[in-house]
């Protein structure tokens, strides 16, 4: 690669490399499955399942001593890990399934503090279809590619972009109700909501300062683990709705530091009129 990464940042970088040859023939394929009776939702679990072990296995092979939390295989090494690994092998499968460009490799590096706490202190997020990664470690910054990252500077509700997930599925009835009641009282104030179907890229995107916040509640650690770093060494914010641990509480705001508090505010009001 031409620019300089860290021991951590090229073991994770060579990894998602190799990873994303494999799911780029897949995505090509996928497309000319749409046309097909079967439909191609076995495939894409299987691309999924194939990225994963590749993954697992080259950073096993730079790091043997390191644990895993895994998508799809869940956590594995030791229970007292030092460094572990945080990885979602295929970000946006469904856009993945659709044909959709918009889909991520995320790695994201915790480490234990002598505390007892941990800290995530590295992440990479790549996005092999237009060949951008997003890769950030503790107090160096963030970077796409070669260039340097900021969040947005917008201060105004009124000009901003928010990137959101919306509960489908099996969600519980309250979820989708806070999701419905911050909904309604962000639209007003605000110049748009997205939902492009990767968690991973939305964090990326407000790092790189297109989007200038997000939030989503019930959100998997391996889905935004990266993403935490990206978007703090990119000078954001990243809480949970009570200002905690995402990581911890599955629940996230993440924004510029003009304007994660008020969405953050606007994230519990949806929450509190629940109770």
């Amino acid at each position: 690669m031409a620019f300089r990464l860290s021991p951590h940042l090229t073991v994770m970088a060579n990894a998602a490399q190799k990873a994303s040859k494999r799911l780029l023939r897949d995505f090509a394929e996928v497309e000319q499955l749409q046309v097909s009776v079967k439909g191609p939702s076995d495939f894409v679990t299987q691309a999924d399942l194939r990225a994963e072990q590749t993954l697992k296995e080259e950073l096993n092979k730079a790091r043997p001593g390191y644990a895993f939390l895994m998508e799809e295989s869940g956590a594995s090494g030791s229970d007292n890990w030092s460094w572990r690994w945080v990885v979602d092998p295929l970000d946006g499968t469904t856009n993945f399934l659709h044909g959709m460009p918009h889909w991520a490799i995320s790695i994201g590096l915790e480490k234990r503090l002598p505390d007892g706490t941990t800290e995530v202190h590295a992440g990479l997020v790549y996005a092999p279809a237009v060949d951008e990664m997003f890769w950030a470690e503790k107090g160096t910054g963030a970077f796409v590619n070669e260039r340097r990252l900021r969040v947005s500077a917008r201060r105004e509700m009124s000009e901003a972009i928010f990137a959101t997930g919306i509960p489908f599925g099996a969600v519980s009835a309250s979820r989708r109700q806070s999701f419905s009641r911050t909904l309604a009282t962000l639209m007003p104030q605000v110049a748009g909501i997205r939902r492009f179907g990767s968690a991973a890229l939305d964090m990326a995107w407000v790092a790189h300062g297109r989007f200038d916040g997000y939030w989503e509640l019930g959100i998997h650690p391996w889905d935004i683990c990266a993403g935490v770093i990206l978007v703090k060494e990119a000078g954001g914010y990243v809480t949970d709705v009570q200002e905690g641990d995402p990581l911890a509480t599955n629940n996230i705001v993440a924004g510029n530091p003009h304007l994660h508090a008020k969405l953050r505010e606007a994230v519990a009001e949806g929450m509190v009129r629940l109770a």
